[in-house]
């Protein structure tokens, strides 16, 4: 449907839209720092003071690395069952306040598994729950399936 009583907008306003509008696509695809790599509004760089690593390729390899900010990182892959590289390791950083965020973990046929004091853990059931699992069990080792 043409509303031909409506005035096409002239030939400037086209331009002028088609300019904000490329103004606006181009700021909006710019780099974000808010903050990344910053410490109180300053440049942050930290300084490596160790990257030690060995690769047998053959899916063994070792590498660790500090820098003097604090982030250590250490991890140890062996050749796994299915031709893959197990990994165990672990990394730790800074937070702002000082302490620091420790990780543990493995990667292998199992999946990835971290351990770390930061990370959530579920609630633990409640006492009614705790009953429907343990009578599950007891219909499964009696052979009941639904």
């Amino acid at each position: 449907m043409h509303l031909s009583f409506l005035p096409a907008p002239p030939a400037t306003m086209n331009t002028v839209l088609l300019v904000l509008a490329s103004v606006v696509t181009v700021s909006l695809a710019a780099p974000q720092l808010f903050g990344r790599g910053r410490v109180g509004g300053e440049e942050s760089t930290a300084a490596i003071l160790l990257d030690d690593r060995s690769d047998d390729h053959d899916g063994n390899f070792n590498y660790e690395y500090v820098t003097e900010n604090g982030i250590v990182v250490t991890v140890a892959g062996r050749r796994g069952s299915r031709g893959q590289s197990n990994m165990l390791g672990s990394y730790r950083f800074p937070f702002p306040d000082g302490t620091f965020a420790v990780v543990n973990y493995v990667a292998d046929e199992a999946g990835y598994r971290a351990q770390s004091p930061l990370l959530p853990t579920p609630h633990p059931l409640p006492p009614h729950a705790l009953l429907q699992v343990r009578f599950a069990e007891e219909q499964r080792a009696r052979g009941i399936q639904f």
